[in-house]
């Protein structure tokens, strides 16, 4: 693909210096063979680290620093365990299947979707993070604190479900370029903040507001401070729901870097990449926010169906809003053997965007026929539901368990992939494990 992004140690293994300027704008003298580091690619190098360098002009060019170097390939992220890292620059990780089998994700198992460079955790101020409001149709431009957030408005807890709009990308044929993603880049943790409705109210919301959009202090990946990454934003609607958020705190401790600290917002059932992180302004916007990532084909899907491969134009492409009705099975792990005569159980999670799963089959012979799940209530509106149930095999050999979740508007997931689109969104086709009989 034209567009492939490519690990950190690749690059260097094949044109150290080329790299060095790729990802950090860094030149080597031909003479001592310093790099010259400094303003964007700095900061951009210590972010990644996750410290500053005092003696970054002394570094020679044409190597990885040490503690990316000597981790694993790409690199490991602190605070997470067992998810699989499909890009470095920037990171971005999924969550195998059986390790989302929680009812509510912890932290270390939520995937990583960023689109820029965090902000370094020795770089952030807690005490003086400030959050703007402000933007043509807010009231009047509101600058608080923290500290100030929580003294000054009501507590909310939800379990909120986000997912990436790439989730299951890797599918579609022909492929659809960005991050290869399979079925991990989900789960639904406990976010508590305060609602979105209640502060942008205190700013004050114009009669001709239709939008509600962020930015955050992550970097663009150039190292320009003139660039923005990504700034998405939902229409004013769905900002003044109950359970959107602006949270500090997931699972009741504070939210992992990579994740957003210390202050994101959570807008569940929608594409994660409407939920802001690193938060520091919210923009009341008189039209569709038209910030990076929102323009072109940046999350957004044909209007009307089109034939695979074709080229689409920017206006036939809509913004993708409430996700579609998925599921997943997170127990067993896929390629399990199993005693023949013996009935499996098998356990999940199921989601449906805006709307609820109101019902939950599963299947041993390849969709042929399907076996009804029992069907958990949701925790609260937005969150995943869990479903479980039992399945026999007739004899021994190899099979699928496919997994397959209704909408409460009756809307079943597809047992094949779904209408094929240029960026590879949306794919919620049945989630299949395999299992040897024996």
């Amino acid at each position: 693909m034209a567009d492939k992004k490519r690990g950190i140690h690749e690059l260097y293994r094949e044109d150290a210096e080329q790299a060095d300027y790729l990802i950090w704008g860094r030149k080597s003298d031909p003479l001592t063979r310093r790099g010259f580091l400094k303003g964007g690619g700095l900061a951009a190098m210590s972010a990644a680290i996750g410290a500053s360098i005092p003696l970054a002009h002394l570094m020679p060019g044409g190597l990885i620093p040490a503690a990316l170097a000597q981790t694993s390939e790409p690199f490991e992220i602190p605070g997470k365990e067992g998810l699989i890292v499909l890009n470095d620059r920037p990171v971005n990780a999924e969550t195998p299947a059986h390790l989302l089998d929680d009812a509510v994700t912890p932290a270390r198992y939520l995937f990583v979707r960023n689109n820029g460079t965090p902000p370094a955790m020795q770089s952030i101020d807690l005490e003086n993070w400030t959050l703007t409001i402000g933007g043509e149709s807010a009231g009047r431009e509101v600058s608080l604190t923290i500290d100030e957030l929580k003294s000054r408005f009501e507590h909310h807890t939800y379990q909120l479900q986000l997912e990436c709009g790439g989730n299951g990308r890797s599918e579609f044929v022909p492929p659809a370029g960005g991050n290869q993603w399979t079925i991990g880049a989900v789960g639904c943790p406990e976010w508590t903040g305060v609602r979105l409705r209640d502060v942008l109210e205190y700013a004050g919301i114009d009669d001709d507001a239709v939008y509600v959009a962020y930015y955050g202090a992550d970097t663009h990946l150039s190292g320009d401070p003139t660039k923005v990454p990504i700034s998405r934003g939902v229409p004013l609607a769905k900002a003044l729901e109950d359970e959107s958020l602006i949270a500090w705190s997931m699972n009741g401790e504070d939210i992992p870097l990579m994740n957003g600290y210390p202050l994101r917002l959570v807008i569940g059932g929608w594409p994660g990449s409407v939920c802001g992180k690193w938060l520091t302004q919210i923009v009341v916007r008189n039209q569709v926010h038209d910030g990076p990532k929102m323009t072109g084909t940046s999350y957004r899907v044909p209007c009307s169906p089109v034939a695979p491969g074709s080229e689409v134009p920017d206006e036939d492409m809509c913004i993708i809003e409430s996700m579609p009705v998925k599921s997943l099975i997170t127990f067993p792990r896929s390629g399990i053997e199993h005693p023949i005569g013996e009935r499996l159980a098998l356990r999940g999670h199921a989601w449906a965007g805006d709307l609820e799963v109101s019902a939950m089959h599963v299947s041993t012979d390849f969709g042929a026929t399907w076996q009804e799940a029992t069907l958990g209530r949701p925790a609260n509106r937005l969150a995943w539901q869990h479903w479980q149930a039992e399945v026999d095999f007739p004899e021994a050999g190899y099979y699928e368990i496919w997994a397959r979740a209704i909408d409460s508007d009756g809307r079943a997931q597809p047992m094949v992939l779904p209408g094929w689109n240029p960026k590879g969104y949306l794919n919620n086709a049945c989630h299949r494990i395999a299992v040897q009989a024996v």
